[in-house]
């Protein structure tokens, strides 16, 4: 038979769109030509697949016209993923394997010039598609890749090492996938959990009472907090420990995650259901935060789905980089939208930002005396649009903690004590509107977010005097919620908004 088929899936952003390898062998001019809108690198899988095939001691078909055709045309098609597919559709066009036994197979990896498979970004993703669509079909992936893939609940993941290990399972007459195992090619399993990772204690924190009940309402309501404080004052150190006040993530949450990181080549089955935490450096550009490029990758905000996005040195990010936060604060998505092409991420990520309160640090410090004017404290604070400020649902002062504080107080609580409140009252909101707080929108506030007649007039009041937006005011009101729920109030009463509003204040200016 002088054609064949075989199935393959192509990366557009988190889909996963299946991809048909046809192959042609024809009499003619020896050529190999590969068409279906290849980029480069499925391009240069000619000479890795020849070569491949070559070392592995099988006969290509050096005298024939050698047509691959990767359907549909009009879909991009990216990496080396590619490579095995175009091997074994060339070797079934030749009838060295059968073409016949590789349907209900899926196949993606790079080859080596020897033959060896070399792991693929997506593998998880992949699998993920094919679990979403109810696809029933075995994938077939490089032994590096499988273990991710094999997370996925029910899918039917096979491992292989080399390229002869995949060409054994379907000669004439050979095995059968899941029979007669051997060191190259076997079922890949889902990994047993493994000890939780460990992750730095809220205990070692000294001091900060103020800050500490930030981080738990922040966990428990799924809220952005901003620190503004002086240098070294421990904003950094909190912001590292909060990812651990977080609830255990659930198996559909982990899969997002866990897809997302692996279109970056950045997954590791240890950190299977471990919260992501991204801090990129201040010097990131809007791109790198929010992703892009062509085809469309994800950026930190993504890599930070259900986790934690810790942006150190706040107003030294690009002013640029810095908006692009705006709609994924509101929706928990971004759209990378090109020409031809859009892809869509998501970005369900807790903020945690951290600055100086003006160029030197210092302003308001008990430690040292500012040395900024008020027009540089100004610019260095306007670097921070209204918008975005707005968009954070806590603004808190960490003071520097004095020498005596920081030596003589005992360690304080642990991240394990905070966590199981912080766990009740997440439950506490799922139970009463299937979500957290922060996620509350339009009629829900009003229906869940029931405020006593006190509470209300405070409210009122407050709003006014420090003259809040209609976001702001929202925003409030869902904090003040939180509060209720860790204090185990069925409704929000005055005490709850006033706490509330000490933390939607705006960044004091220096007088």
């Amino acid at each position: 038979m002088s054609l064949s088929l075989v199935q393959s899936r192509a990366l557009l952003g988190l889909e996963a769109a299946s991809v048909t390898v046809e192959v042609h062998l024809a009499n003619g001019l020896p050529s190999f030509t590969l068409v279906g809108l290849a980029d480069v690198e499925v391009k240069e899988a000619r000479e890795r697949v020849r070569a491949a095939i070559q070392n592995a001691g099988l006969e290509f078909p050096s005298n024939k016209r050698i047509t691959v055709n990767l359907a549909p045309a009009d879909l991009p098609k990216d990496s080396g993923r590619f490579d095995l597919p175009i091997a074994l559709g060339i070797l079934a066009a030749a009838g060295q394997i059968e073409a016949a036994r590789l349907a209900g197979h899926e196949f993606a990896g790079e080859l080596s010039l020897s033959g060896h498979l070399r792991p693929v970004r997506g593998a998880l993703a992949m699998a993920l598609a094919l679990h979403g669509r109810g696809v029933a079909t075995r994938l077939v992936l490089p032994a590096d890749s499988a273990p991710e893939a094999a997370l996925v609940p029910g899918a039917e993941i096979y491992g292989a090492a080399h390229l002869l290990d995949v060409v054994r399972q379907f000669l004439p007459g050979g095995p059968v996938s899941g029979e007669a195992p051997d060191d190259g090619w076997h079922r890949a399993l889902p990994s047993p959990a493994g000890p939780a990772a460990a992750t730095a204690d809220l205990a070692e924190v000294k001091g900060h009472a103020a800050a500490r009940r930030a981080l738990e309402i922040a966990a428990a309501g799924q809220h952005s907090l901003l620190m503004v404080g002086p240098p070294g004052s421990g904003k950094s150190m909190l912001a590292q420990r909060f990812a651990g006040l977080l609830p255990e993530m659930s198996v559909d949450e982990a899969l997002e995650s866990a897809a997302v990181a692996s279109l970056q080549g950045r997954f590791a089955v240890e950190r299977w259901r471990v919260r992501p935490t991204c801090s990129p450096h201040h010097s990131a550009s809007a791109v790198a935060l929010v992703g892009g490029g062509s085809p469309p990758r994800p950026g930190e905000i993504s890599l930070a789905h259900n986790g934690v996005l810790f942006l150190d040195e706040f107003p030294e990010f690009q002013r640029s980089a810095l908006e692009a936060l705006r709609e994924p604060l509101e929706t928990g998505t971004i759209t990378i939208a090109r020409a031809a092409r859009r892809a869509e991420f998501p970005a369900r990520f807790q903020l945690v930002a951290a600055m100086n309160p003006c160029p030197c640090g210092y302003l308001g410090s008990s430690l040292k005396p500012c040395r900024c004017t008020p027009d540089q404290v100004a610019r260095y604070q306007g670097k921070l649009s209204g918008p975005l400020l707005d968009r954070i649902d806590l603004h808190i002062e960490v003071p520097a903690v004095p020498a005596t504080q920081l030596l003589d107080t005992p360690a304080g609580e642990t991240s394990a004590d905070v966590r199981s409140r912080v766990v009740e009252a997440r439950e506490r909101a799922v139970r009463r509107q299937g979500k957290a707080n922060q996620a509350l929108q339009g009629a829900e506030i009003d229906r869940y977010a029931q405020l006593d007649a006190g509470a209300l007039q405070f409210l009122h009041s407050a709003a006014s005097r420090l003259g809040w937006s209609a976001r702001g005011t929202h925003r409030a009101l869902k904090l003040a919620r939180t509060i209720a729920d860790l204090a185990g109030a069925a409704a929000v009463q005055a005490a709850h908004v006033a706490e509330a509003v000490q933390y939607r204040r705006a960044l004091q200016m220096a007088e």
